[in-house]
């Protein structure tokens, strides 16, 4: 005879910030107002990478830290973002992160991992619609710059 564990996953509110539930996320702008006034993106000095999850009518349904990294990189594997989303049951996602530097430039490596998100969300059904990059006062969206469908 063995022991068999018993598990339980829940999604616990670690904090809040405020906005307008009544405004869905319909464009990038209105993505980048949540990364300035609830995240507050600016204030961080390395770079952290959130998501978005949002439902099927792009309200959004909650906010998750996936990652925190170093001055100008962030570590990040698609399972780590999905599994939130599959926990939150997020019919679409945002994913959004910081430059410390304050240029919203993507990266190649920026580049890469958004289109290795995409691949991901088409296969479990959860859409990537868009990654925002943040700097000082000015964005970069990578649906705006064509990577993303």
């Amino acid at each position: 005879m063995i022991n068999i564990s018993f598990l339980n996953l829940r999604v616990i509110k670690e904090n809040s910030g405020r906005y307008d539930v009544s405004k869905k996320i319909q464009s990038p702008e209105d993505v980048f107002e949540v990364v300035q006034k609830v995240i507050k993106a600016s204030e961080y000095p390395e770079e952290n990478l959130w998501m978005i999850t949002l439902d099927t009518k792009n309200n959004i349904t909650g906010i998750f830290t996936v990652s925190t990294g170093s001055l100008n990189t962030s570590i990040v594997h698609p399972r780590e973002v999905f599994k939130r989303a599959m926990l939150q049951n997020a019919a679409s996602i945002i994913v959004c992160h910081n430059h410390p530097s304050g240029d919203s430039t993507p990266s190649t490596e920026d580049i890469n991992i958004t289109k290795r998100l995409y691949e991901a969300g088409e296969i479990l059904g959860i859409k990537l619609l868009d990654h925002i990059i943040a700097g000082d006062n000015s964005y970069t969206s990578l649906k705006e710059q064509g990577l993303i469908n």
